[in-house]
């Protein structure tokens, strides 16, 4: 074999590089954190400059005694989206605020129990582009049911989002997006935004 060859296919990577060679993608990861923390989690996440997302949802807030605010209310309970490597995940676990890390339920399991869940970031981008744009309340359900056609909204501050309608019994009408690992989320949507595709 030809030493010349044999050099360029062995050659070592440079030491200093900046293209981040062999380096693990960052991706995102959902952590548990204790209820009504996700927000000082998040900050303090942020002051170790790891990049996280807390699902939230401006809504209007009326307290019993008349006083109205706008304030960013929780979709997701106790889930803090965290986009890291893998081995910035093993080291943010041993964190006192972070309880552990939604697992894959539905894959198989290995030597060490079942894989942590990797949540995409198209699904991240469609749950970020869903409760920034909608104006009705946005719900978690804890599974989606598969009853009728998939659709595309067409018209509003949501065109462009895919999913399924669901009738509700008084004949409104949700639009269902699924986030495979996490269930469903519903916003009401008039039947004629949408169109079958």
């Amino acid at each position: 074999m030809n030493t010349e060859l044999t050099a360029e296919i062995v050659a070592p990577v440079p030491f200093r590089t900046d293209d981040a060679v062999g380096v693990p993608d960052a991706r995102w990861y959902a952590a548990i954190v204790n209820a009504r923390h996700e927000k000082s989690v998040s900050g303090k996440l942020d002051g170790l400059g790891i990049e996280n997302y807390v699902a939230t949802q401006k809504e209007l807030h009326i307290w019993k005694y008349g006083k109205r605010r706008m304030i960013d209310r929780i979709v997701i309970p106790s889930i803090v989206f965290v986009h890291c490597t893998e081995k910035e995940r093993r080291n943010l676990v041993n964190l006192p605020f972070i309880y552990r890390f939604m697992v894959n339920r539905s894959s198989d399991s290995g030597k060490l129990g079942k894989p942590v869940a990797v949540i995409s970031d198209a699904e991240i981008n469609k749950l970020k582009f869903m409760l920034g744009q909608s104006d009705y309340p946005v719900e978690f359900l804890p599974t989606i049911f598969k009853v009728n056609d998939n659709v595309r909204v067409i018209r509003g501050k949501l065109a462009g989002l895919e999913g399924e309608i669901q009738e509700n019994s008084d004949g409104t009408h949700r639009l269902v997006v699924s986030l495979s690992l996490l269930g469903g989320a519903t916003v009401f949507i008039d039947p004629k935004d949408v169109e079958k595709i």
